[in-house]
């Protein structure tokens, strides 16, 4: 049976990080995706988890979209081999055209821009904008001390237990995609 998922947002760090296994996980998601027939839509970036898991779909054949503001063009940040590339002139506009082309979102390990990426989709999920399901995917346990902060946001009143619970958080892409999957197919 083919995947509900169309196409898959990833957003993910621009440079590798000091853990080389976090590489090679990210160009094994884009290489499974290719493989499984799910498109990748990501920031265009041709460098650190971006280019990695942007790499192996390529490498599996597999479609793959990339949306990248204007300034990262000019400072020859994005790749021009890609499927599709769409240059949106700002960050919003960037997401914003990610959200309308994906089907679900992924976070893979990252930085500022890939938490703050990520918890706005999350963000618009929870109050009605966009019902694109959200996801973690925890590889060598990255995500665990924010899943701590975020559980203790809960606890603290600030977040609704729902929304957490929302949360897809898994180990392995597999997992990931069966959970991105179920909540694809009750929207």
């Amino acid at each position: 049976m083919s995947s509900p998922i169309a196409r898959l947002a990833v957003f993910c760090g621009s440079s590798d990080g000091t853990d080389p296994d976090l590489v090679e996980i990210a160009y094994n998601v884009g290489r499974m995706l290719g493989d499984q027939g799910i498109g990748l839509v990501y920031g265009a970036g041709g460098r650190g988890l971006m280019g990695a898991v942007s790499q192996g779909a390529l490498d599996a054949g597999g479609e793959v979209v990339g949306v990248i503001p204007r300034f990262m063009v000019e400072r020859e940040w994005g790749r021009d081999d890609l499927n599709e590339v769409h240059v949106v002139e700002t960050m919003h506009e960037r997401k914003a055209l990610m959200a309308e082309l994906a089907d679900a979102f992924l976070c893979l390990p990252g930085g500022l821009g890939t938490l703050e990426e990520i918890v706005e989709v999350w963000s618009w999920r929870q109050i009605g904008v966009n019902d694109d399901p959200v996801g973690f995917l925890n590889a060598k346990k990255f995500w665990d001390p924010l899943l701590a902060s975020l559980r203790q946001l809960v606890d603290a009143g600030f977040v609704h237990g729902a929304t957490l619970d929302d949360l897809v958080v898994a180990e392995s892409l597999e997992e990931a995609l069966g959970a991105l999957g179920e909540r694809v197919r009750s929207t």
